[in-house]
């Protein structure tokens, strides 16, 4: 197969392509980022240095033009989508290229797909469409038919999305899937996010923010065990069915803080409540039922076996996170693409 990942420079985009190109060696994996902030080719040095079957294009999924001229080139066999703006305190401070980017990259995406009659296009979406659950019903779950009911910009940019790749689905027959995960959590995480914010502040002795009492409750997924759900629904999915991956680790953020302060050998007097984020969902869970039914996944990683391993790959890859704290890593696609 040759499959375009767009977002390939990302966190789970990233690990996709990795998983891909031991999975299918015999694969060509064509990756495609606009390297805005979260985007680090650096992250992709492996595989870029490798060769082989995997190539890197920079681009954006809202240029039609350059994304046209792409699919007329490759002739691609699948598209996976996981291109996306995704954090939400962004999102509140700057709704508008999320818009831009999760729902009008979408079409541009499934525009080129039915032109170039792609066989299979998937859409990588989050739980997060379906809003929160409450603390105290620990029986509630997502399900895929869980209605939508979206707490932020970039949750509604997702569901947007979704509804979108649906309509193309009943309206012009896009042979396309949709899968919705859980908290992803894993090597090349940008240091945004909650781990590897948590173990990089740790690290450094400084102070670890909080949201809140710190209550909110996530239920996390090893993502090598996304990247083989995925990887199942392109392959395998049945077109026009949502599948919800989820890993069957729900924590609070609380008590994933102190784990990483634990497994660090720091102070728990690092942690510093900050103001709770607007409109903070407070539980996620998803019902994997369907895909683990349909096609036989299920996560195999434990969160206390997971967020080790975790932690282990960003002592080991300290230059990695330094560089993106420091503002090198921008620096890295000239340094590597600016003479060609």
């Amino acid at each position: 197969m040759k499959v375009l990942v767009t977002g390939a420079a990302g966190f789970i985009g990233a690990n996709f392509v990795y998983y891909m190109l031991c999975k299918h060696p015999d694969d060509e994996i064509v990756g495609y980022d606009a390297l805005t902030y979260a985007g680090n080719l650096e992250t992709l040095a492996d595989a870029v240095d490798a060769g082989g079957g995997f190539r890197f294009v920079k681009g954006d999924i809202t240029d039609r033009e350059a994304v046209d001229a792409l699919f007329a080139k490759e002739k691609f066999d699948a598209v996976v989508n996981f291109a996306a703006e995704s954090h939400v305190d962004r999102s509140i401070e700057d709704p508008g290229v999320f818009l831009r980017t999760n729902i009008l990259g979408t079409q541009v995406l499934m525009d080129a797909s039915r032109k170039y009659e792609v066989p299979r296009y998937h859409q990588v979406s989050t739980d997060e469409v379906y809003g929160d659950l409450p603390l105290d019903r620990p029986d509630l779950l997502f399900t895929e038919e869980t209605p939508i009911h979206t707490s932020s910009p970039y949750s509604a940019s997702k569901a947007s999305a979704d509804l979108l790749v649906q309509a193309y689905i009943r309206t012009f027959g896009l042979p396309a899937t949709i899968s919705r995960c859980s908290n992803n959590y894993g090597p090349y995480q940008f240091p945004e996010k909650l781990i590897p914010l948590m173990i990089a502040n740790c690290l450094a002795g400084k102070p670890l923010p909080v949201s809140g009492e710190g209550l909110n409750v996530r239920d996390w997924l090893y993502v090598d065990d996304h990247c083989k759900a995925i990887d199942l629904i392109v392959r395998s999915g049945k077109v026009g069915e949502v599948y919800n991956v989820g890993g069957h680790n729900e924590m609070k953020n609380i008590d994933i803080v102190k784990l990483i302060i634990q497994y660090l050998g720091k102070s728990e007097d690092l942690i510093t409540y900050v103001t709770d984020r607007k409109g903070h969902d407070m539980r996620y869970a998803i019902d994997p039922a369907k895909i683990t039914a349909a096609l036989g996944w299920a996560p195999e990683t434990m969160f206390k076996d997971g967020i080790g391993r975790t932690i282990d790959w960003y002592l080991a890859h300290k230059p990695w996170w330094e560089n993106i704290l420091s503002g090198e890593y921008q620096q890295y696609y000239e340094k590597m693409y600016g003479d060609r």
